[in-house]
């Protein structure tokens, strides 16, 4: 396979400088590469492979793999022609010694996260399933990428990583113009590139293989240790990381002992995916407190050693997160939700690990059992396991390799996911602006939740002579943030356009989460298009929306604002078979009203 080799890439330094440090040390574990696709984060974890000694195997984790084929699982061809029970490997088996990568981990699932990172952490993958009991040596350095505009990992996975670091194309003309020109000279003649950097290539494996990680003294332990302590580190991970870290910088560089600078330079990359404590909080870490808890507990850094190494020491998005912060009003805390009654067929419940668990036949395999009915999933290990019992006991040539009664029906769990979708009357009737600006603290407050569990939120606004969407489906804070700053209001009200945009934004994910409409609105409709009444039309809408089956909820604003109280939005309600949620609750306490009902849908996160 012609590859950039990893010597060749321009820039990301810090990138470079993380991978080589946890092939020095794999107990880092591992690294994870945040950024924008095109960084290229899969060509330095693909060329990390190259340097490492003999032939080191990279094996990539597709997001559709399923846990079979990662952790392994029962050898059919060998149970079905000698009822042998034979443990056929998996990824992880493959990767050993090696690299593996999962690109896009973010949308991995959660219990394969688990799986990886636990087999990271101990080298050994213990297999339990399907009448197999196995273990062998799996001893890779992982290696994440993800595009956090694409949603984040749960706190628990992301602070299971080893290091973060920011990938980002740089912004220099002539540092993008390098990049470009290098990547077409591969593109053009890959093997001339590949010899240019031979050289570097070899001393860099060179190095790498004679590179150990440094002593370490108590006193520099006890200082990182307080570091961690003084910028809030949860648990004993980042200390360890930070430990680690530091002794492979300074072995990488060829000193015996590790030193209060190389705990400097690797710090950011161990701290900055463990800084967040709220998904409301900025992404990433405050250099300034940092910088200042580093000069408290390590002493005043060297100005050389600054100055040399700034590049890694900063993330790109520092400086905007600084000035984003400075002169910020504090964080109002959340409001309090407001409690609401459950309808008939009451809230949707959650076990541990957030989202709904669900039955079907796509998920974690949890069991199998003899089929009672049609069957939605095969237990394929199972099937086979009851085929080779049977052809062991009956001793005739001429017995089928599988018969009907040896089929089991695989029993399967997973998360449900959801999909909220809030539509908000932007229109200019009395109130809008409060009513917007409730509908957008609210898709924050949703988003909460959608950080620990996969949950979406989208936001469409509806005003003047049509809908827009605000917000596609994302489970991103940070997206969210940036696309909800200025929400406008005005006009007439297209009760129509609004809620037929919103069921059509909800069928997109339908596939793979289940969608919930919660419509802010006082139910008046005054524009429809080709001359149609506004009001029957958007009764057609309402009908629409309950024939697709999609849960709804209705929030009443009516009368919010001291006006008249029609009980339009009460009569759409009761046509689109949603729950009706009066104007009192709302007046209250806006934005709580909205993630309560969505939460009263949805079920809790545990």
């Amino acid at each position: 396979m012609n590859l950039l080799p990893f010597s060749a890439v321009v820039g990301q330094e810090e990138a470079k400088l993380a991978l080589l440090l946890n092939a020095v040390d794999p107990k880092i574990g591992g690294v994870l590469l945040r950024g924008e696709k095109g960084s290229a984060k899969s060509t330095l974890a693909r060329g990390l492979a190259d340097l490492l000694p003999g032939s080191s195997p990279f094996v990539e984790l597709p997001v559709g793999a399923t846990e079979d084929r990662v952790v392994g699982t029962i050898h059919l061809a060998a149970a079905l022609t000698g009822g042998e029970k034979r443990f056929d490997p998996g990824l992880l088996a493959l990767a050993d010694g090696g690299v593996l990568y999962v690109d896009e981990v973010n949308l991995l699932p959660d219990h394969l996260v688990d799986v990886l990172l636990d087999v990271a952490a101990s080298g050994v993958n213990f297999v339990e399933r399907e009448g197999i009991s196995h273990s062998h040596r799996s001893r890779f350095l992982l290696v994440g990428s993800m595009n956090p505009e694409e949603g984040d990992l749960r706190p628990q996975l992301l602070d299971r990583f080893g290091l973060a670091v920011d990938v980002r194309s740089s912004t220099a003309p002539d540092d993008r113009a390098t990049a470009v020109r290098r990547r077409l000279e591969f593109d053009a003649d890959p093997e001339a590139v590949k010899k240019d950097f031979a050289g570097a290539q070899a001393a860099l494996a060179k190095r790498l293989s004679a590179a150990t990680p440094a002593t370490l003294c108590d006193e520099l332990v006890a200082s990182i240790s307080a570091l961690c302590a003084s910028v809030g580190a949860e648990g004993l991970r980042a200390d360890l990381t930070i430990c680690r870290a530091a002794a492979a910088l300074a072995g990488w560089e060829g000193r015996d002992a590790t030193t209060s600078e190389d705990v400097r330079r690797v710090a950011p990359m161990a701290l900055v995916h463990r800084a967040r404590r709220d998904p409301l909080d900025p992404a990433g870490i405050d250099h300034d407190e940092l910088d200042s808890a580093m000069d408290e507990h390590l002493g005043a850094g060297e100005e050389t050693a600054a100055g040399d190494h700034g590049e890694l020491r900063d993330h790109p998005e520092a400086s905007d997160r600084r000035e984003a912060s400075d002169g910020a009003e504090p964080r109002e805390p959340r409001p309090g939700l407001i409690p609401l009654p459950s309808r008939g067929n009451g809230p949707r419940t959650s076990a541990a690990g957030g989202g709904s668990k669900a039955r079907a036949s796509r998920g974690r395999l949890i069991g199998d059992r003899v089929p009672r009915g049609p069957i939605a999933s095969v237990a394929v290990g199972a099937t086979v396991r009851a085929a080779a019992a049977r052809r062991s006991a009956i001793a005739e040539p001429d017995q089928p390799l599988v018969a009907e009664g040896d089929v089991r029906e695989a029993v399967r769990e997973h998360s449900q996911a959801h999909h909220v979708v809030v539509a908000v009357d932007a229109s200019g009737s009395m109130g809008a602006p409060q009513r917007v600006e409730a509908a957008r603290s609210a898709v924050l407050g949703l988003l909460v939740d959608a950080y620990q569990r996969r949950d979406l939120v989208s936001l469409v606004s509806f005003r003047g002579e049509g809908a827009e969407l605000l917000l596609r489906p994302t489970s991103s804070v940070e997206v969210a943030r940036a696309r909800l700053q200025v929400l406008p209001t005005g006009g007439r009200t297209p009760l129509h356009a609004g809620l037929t945009r919103a069921l059509e934004i909800a069928k997109t994910k339908a596939s793979t989460h289940r969608p919930l409409l919660v419509v802010i609105t006082d139910g008046r409709a005054t524009f429809a298009p080709d001359g149609l009444d506004p009001l029957e039309a958007a009764t057609s809408a309402a009908d629409a929306i309950r024939r697709a089956g999609v849960d709804s909820v209705i929030v009443d604003v009516e009368g919010a604002g001291g006006g008249p109280i029609l009980g339009l939005a009460r009569q759409l309600a009761e046509r689109m078979g949603a729950q009706h949620v009066p104007a009192g609750a709302f007046s209250d306490n806006p934005a709580g009203t909205v993630e309560r009902v969505a939460r009263e849908r949805t079920g809790p996160v545990a």
